[in-house]
């Protein structure tokens, strides 16, 4: 039997926790072997599938980001899927600090492995409020337009 398998909503806080660690660089060594080897994840910017795609993406954020740190706001159960509401300290390496706000939905598999994870968040939105004189510019832009 597979002992790499989700199987409540506590586990799942203690793994993403883990995940970014106090040094600020992100490990997800621990996290990978709960996702099943066909994971579709999708976010505002990529789609990919397969485990090894997905170890990818997550390999080149970790080089990307000079800092990265995720505290977990909170998270829900219901039988497959899970909600964990997360806020997202990124340090770029040639930016200041940007906060992302943002939740991911995990569908979990019969067996309790991740077959799909779509993360929902603002990003430009909450990085160019970090960036002086342009946050009131694009704010009404995203106003006029949209809102």
């Amino acid at each position: 039997m597979d002992d790499h398998v989700i199987t409540d909503v506590n586990q799942v806080i203690e793994l993403w926790s883990k995940t970014y660690n106090s040094e600020g660089k992100p490990d997800w060594s621990h996290i990978l072997p709960y996702y099943d080897e066909d994971i579709l994840f999708r976010d505002s910017i990529q789609e990919l599938r397969g485990i090894d795609e997905f170890k990818s993406m997550t390999e080149r954020l970790a080089k990307r980001s000079k800092e990265l740190k995720m505290r977990i706001v909170r998270a829900i159960m219901e039988q497959n899927i899970v909600f964990v509401e997360w806020e997202m300290t990124i340090l770029f390496k040639k930016t200041r600090t940007s906060v992302l706000y943002g939740t991911s939905r995990l569908l979990l598999s019969e067996k309790g492995k991740i077959v799909e994870q779509r993360d929902y968040y603002d990003l430009w939105g909450d990085i160019f409020d970090n960036i002086p004189g342009f946050r009131r510019m694009y704010r009404r832009f995203m106003r006029k337009k949209f809102g």
